[in-house]
């Protein structure tokens, strides 16, 4: 158990300077961690667990703590949690500290230019890891490739355009 409890804090840990900025960003290396090269979890355990997370109230990275739990009980709940939010709480606490005293400056500009692209990217690969652990078929891309243009190229209320997915989804599953 002991072992387990380091392991969890090596993947979560160094995940969580990852995610300032948004747990998004991760997802795809939590999946990686844990479903490849730990096998803690199946991909479809995995995508349960992240189903989960998001329906739940609170950041995105409360997979880290259903991980945990999965794993270790109480105790590898409260590790995973704490490995995933104290360093990059740390981290948060020192950033703002220097962002607040270098406004203006260069540094902080070409942060801000440096960083958007990352977390773009980062962002559409979790996206991409969780659409791939679910294994969609044909239909399950066509649809949510469908999705994505109209929130793109139009301003649709996304539940609407989710809504309406579904109902396309649904309908051309009982129809085929």
């Amino acid at each position: 158990m002991d072992n387990l409890l380091l392991r969890l804090i090596l993947v979560f840990a160094p995940l969580s300077i990852l995610s300032i900025g948004g747990g998004q960003a991760i997802i795809a290396d939590i999946q990686h961690q844990t479903v490849d090269v730990y096998h803690w979890l199946t991909n479809e355990q995995f995508a349960d667990m992240f189903a989960i997370s998001r329906a739940t109230p609170g950041p995105n990275t409360l997979i880290a703590s259903l991980i945990g739990w999965h794993l270790g009980g109480i105790s590898g709940l409260l590790v995973a949690t704490l490995a995933m939010y104290v360093p990059s709480s740390l981290a948060f606490m020192t950033a703002t500290t220097f962002w607040h005293r270098s406004e203006g400056g260069h540094w902080r500009m070409a942060i801000e230019r440096g960083l958007a692209p990352i977390a773009v990217g980062l962002i559409f690969a979790g996206a991409l890891t969780i659409l791939q652990a679910l294994r969609l078929g044909a239909l399950g891309w066509a649809t949510t490739a469908a999705a994505m243009a109209v929130l793109y190229t139009t301003k649709a209320n996304p539940y609407l355009v989710i809504f309406l997915v579904i109902a396309l989804y649904l309908a051309v599953f009982f129809i085929a």
